[in-house]
């Protein structure tokens, strides 16, 4: 169980909670990735934005099996602000209140708008 990420940990650990989401019992998976990420970006990482995209893929795969047992619960819905670009900080937004909702179809074209603002970016 991992309910806060260390986001001191050295960058290629960060990296690797990115490549694989960690499980959590309390928040949503997809907000430490959202932290991890923004960690990593303020550190410069080439490899952030490839591999939250991935990661966010992955959870959302998962979301979408009737099996899932992945949290829906958003303990901090404010942490889109954490995002400068205020576009990408509302995308965000609606993507945690689909999934926070079962919304996983309408949470999937969300997901492919952040893919493609985080590549023009």
């Amino acid at each position: 169980m991992l309910s806060e990420v260390d986001l001191t940990a050295p960058t290629p650990h960060l990296n690797r909670l990115l490549r694989a989401p960690p499980e959590t019992t309390d928040r949503l998976p997809e907000s430490v990735c959202w932290k991890v990420f923004h960690e990593l970006r303020r550190r410069g990482d080439p490899q952030a934005t490839g591999n939250f995209v991935a990661g966010l893929r992955t959870l959302h795969r998962r979301r979408g099996l009737a099996a899932a047992t992945l949290p829906t619960v958003d303990p901090d819905p404010d942490e889109h602000r954490l995002s400068t670009d205020p576009y990408l900080g509302e995308l965000w937004r609606s993507y945690k209140r689909l999934l926070c909702a079962h919304r996983t179809g309408p949470a999937a074209q969300i997901l492919r708008e952040f893919e493609t603002h985080l590549q023009a970016s």
